[in-house]
């Protein structure tokens, strides 16, 4: 299968890298990169060949979140096609979340938004020193919506609202203390701890692996199909209030949203 916005390449000890591929664009997550995302999870995942998955990212920045672009045409949309959207991103962090796999995520740069939703499927997430990251969502009238399971899930709700609601960005060190992060490397070492976490997985026996995982997520918190959809529902209704045109059109016309003081 072709992939324009992502990269996958396995080595042969059947450990693949998943990389986001779209460094032009900050691999911000576009419906395409959702698609492909999506497809990607779903073949590693039934790879019996594939022991562990690394998730990185091309380019400076590890992800942006979500893209602009789409987001700006969802003001327009109607609430089927804003449903559909917000349902494909749930569905990209749905696959890879339940991926058999473990995987890893190997985070340098920023992640901000769905990024770090992203990282909050990871089993371990490797980061550099100089990162940084946050949910900036409420800065453009919307919410953390359907990444907001998983990041709770990761971090547990008290740390969770310490940066789930005031889109102020916190660095890599916080990033550890809030359960975001599983340790940092600088960045000439980052490979290496990508390494030292992937290499006791060859050690184990891949099925045992995957029902243990199994196991770890039925008995964390529930994240089943009425949890995802509430998430949509409460997305929807913020593209229906007046703050999310409102903090999208501030964005694009570079200028500062009426709420924002200072």
């Amino acid at each position: 299968m072709s992939h324009e916005t992502i990269r996958i390449e396995t080595d042969p000890r059947g450990v693949a890298t998943l990389s986001l591929a779209l460094p032009e664009k900050r691999n911000a997550l576009s419906e395409q990169m959702l698609d492909e995302l999506i497809g990607a999870a779903g073949a590693l995942s039934g790879d019996a060949s594939v022991r562990a998955v690394i998730l990185a990212a091309d380019g400076p920045v590890f992800c942006a979140g979500g893209d602009l672009g789409w987001m700006r045409r969802q003001i327009d949309a109607d609430a089927e096609t804003r449903r559909a959207g917000a349902r494909k991103l749930a569905t990209m962090l749905h696959a890879m979340n339940t991926m058999s796999k473990p995987l890893i995520g190997r985070v340098h740069g920023n992640a901000f938004g769905g990024g770090v939703g992203m990282m909050s499927v990871c089993d371990v997430v490797i980061a550099a020193r100089d990162a940084k990251f946050g949910l900036t969502e409420t800065r453009l009238g919307l919410i953390p919506a359907t990444i907001g399971p998983y990041v709770l899930a990761r971090m547990g709700e008290d740390k969770a609202r310490r940066v789930f609601m005031s889109g102020r960005i916190f660095d890599a060190a916080e990033a550890v203390t809030l359960n975001l992060v599983t340790r940092l490397a600088d960045a000439e070492d980052l490979d290496d701890a990508v390494e030292a976490e992937v290499a006791p997985y060859l050690h184990c026996a891949p099925g045992a692996v995957a029902e243990a995982k199994r196991l770890a997520r039925a008995l964390g918190p529930r994240i089943d199909e009425a949890v995802i959809e509430d998430t949509i529902d409460r997305l929807i209704a913020m593209w229906e209030g007046d703050e999310a045109p409102e903090g999208i059109a501030a964005f694009f016309d570079k200028r500062k949203p009426r709420w924002q003081q200072g």
